[in-house]
């Protein structure tokens, strides 16, 4: 029987568990090649930081590549060096967050023994890019071709969006574009002024990042609504099961959501639990509402949803409360007026929700406005490279490439494309809940089954069975 070839380009979380998936589920010969620059799978931009504060943001025990496997990186992880080793990651009530890195360190391994525990089937990791599609090849960096019969794009997030009023100075000393680049802010003198535009997960991760590098001096966060993410649950909680809705509009569902948390409340149970169960239903509800409702809902309740959703680390927030309690932090909801160039420096005026003039004179300028998936189909060379040949399409919200019911892309006339998916949070537009690594993980899991049903039917009309 011919061997049947699956490329996966991106070995993040989203690729790797789309390769594991195919590997445990696949019944025929199977060749699944992942296309990765970095040197070892399961990082992705997520896992690969290096970064001692950057830490997962639920305990150890909610990570896993599928929801029969619970509690399977928090044991692994147990039996790590680091967990000893690191006191930090350990919380009074049992419950551990170890450092990003080591997740991305347990997909690896968990690669590694699907390549060895299913004969069948060849895992392998490509250590390179793909930079374009030509003649149903793909193209790689190091001058390889790989042909396949079915493509998934598990594109990793883009670099964060530079702001307009920031586009001027992209050059210059004081602005930090992206704190992810390695070693970017090493340095940050310990007493320098500090701004970080965006309050959300990624400026709490640069916070925590600027304690270990002992900074002390004047640090101010701003974002329109100065909306915090809130803090993760610590202790043993009962589930919440949420009361039937069947609403059809986006502010019918925020008055049923306020409605559970009261009801939460009077039993004792925090906020967290309720948003917890939407967050497991948010697929179905997000595919009931119309696109109108769903284009309300990025406008009007989007930013209010992430702080409630994306939660941090106790360890995280322990550093941010302490350094708003000392005074050497201070967020403000308030917008970019004006920027000017002091020379090694910057100068900007803040306009605040209430009205007020604020005027600072900065060492560093910090972007954590998120990543720009509005631009992900023109951000790498292959997603432009399919885009110009019509074969993919970027969704209406603005959220990634659109695709269908299925994660099949569709093309410029919005037909899918059997031999082309898409995995991961590319794919949310469609979907809605795709963030989260629970509702990524499950994801990855239908997209493998889709793909081996698509390889199923092109064999069968390929060897139609023999008349009788």
């Amino acid at each position: 029987m011919a061997t049947t070839q699956v490329i996966i380009v991106g070995g993040g979380f989203s690729g790797t568990a789309l390769a594991i998936h195919l590997a445990r589920t696949s019944s025929s010969r199977l060749l699944i090649t992942v296309v990765e620059p970095r040197a070892s799978l399961g990082g992705g931009v997520a896992y690969s930081t290096q970064e001692p504060a950057h830490r997962i943001n639920v305990p150890a025990s909610r990570m896993q590549l599928s929801g029969e496997e619970q509690g399977a990186f928090d044991r692994w992880y147990r039996q790590q060096p680091e967990c000893s080793l690191d006191s930090v990651a350990h919380c009074e009530d049992g419950a551990v967050y170890p450092q990003r890195s080591l997740f991305g360190r347990y997909l690896a391994d968990q690669f590694a023994q699907a390549a060895q525990a299913y004969p069948h089937v060849t895992l392998r990791h490509v250590q390179a890019s793909a930079i374009g599609w030509e003649g149903e090849q793909l193209l790689l960096s190091n001058g390889e071709t790989l042909r396949g019969d079915v493509l998934a794009l598990a594109i990793s997030h883009p670099p964060p969006s530079l702001p307009r009023a920031l586009q001027p100075f992209s050059a210059h000393p004081a602005l930090i574009a992206n704190p992810w680049q390695h070693g970017v802010l090493d340095a940050i003198d310990p007493q320098s002024s500090v701004a970080i535009i965006g309050t959300g997960l990624s400026m709490a991760d640069v916070v925590a990042s600027l304690g270990t590098r002992q900074h002390r001096g004047p640090l101010i966060a701003f974002s329109r609504r100065g909306q915090l993410s809130r803090d993760n649950l610590s202790g043993e909680w009962p589930e919440w099961t949420l009361a039937p809705e069947d609403a059809s509009s986006a502010r019918l569902w925020l008055r049923h959501i306020r409605a559970e948390v009261a009801r939460a409340a009077e039993q004792d149970l925090p906020w967290q639990r309720v948003l917890d169960q939407v967050r497991v239903q948010g697929q179905d509800i997000w595919q009931s509402l119309p696109l109108r409702e769903q284009q309300r809902f990025v406008r009007h309740l989007r930013s209010w949803w992430d702080v409630h959703r994306y939660r941090i680390a106790p360890q995280v927030s322990a550093v941010i409360n302490a350094r708003r309690q000392q005074g050497s932090l201070k967020v403000l909801a308030a917008r970019l007026c004006e920027i000017s160039d002091l020379g090694k420096q910057l100068q900007i005026t803040l306009r605040t929700r209430v009205g007020a003039s604020e005027t600072h004179r900065l060492d560093h300028l910090i972007v954590t406005t998120g990543p720009g998936h509005e631009a992900l189909t023109a951000s790498q060379p292959l997603l432009q490279s399919l885009s110009q040949q019509g074969l993919i399409r970027a969704d209406l919200l603005g959220f990634g490439i659109d695709v269908d019911s299925q994660s099949r892309t569709l093309n410029l006339t919005g037909q899918p494309n059997a031999r082309l998916f898409v995995v991961g949070p590319a794919a949310r537009a469609r979907f809605g809940e795709l963030m989260g690594l629970p509702q990524v993980a499950d994801h990855a899991a239908a997209v493998a089954r889709h793909i081996l049903q698509e390889l199923q039917i092109a064999h069968a009309e390929r060897c139609p069975p023999s008349a009788l």
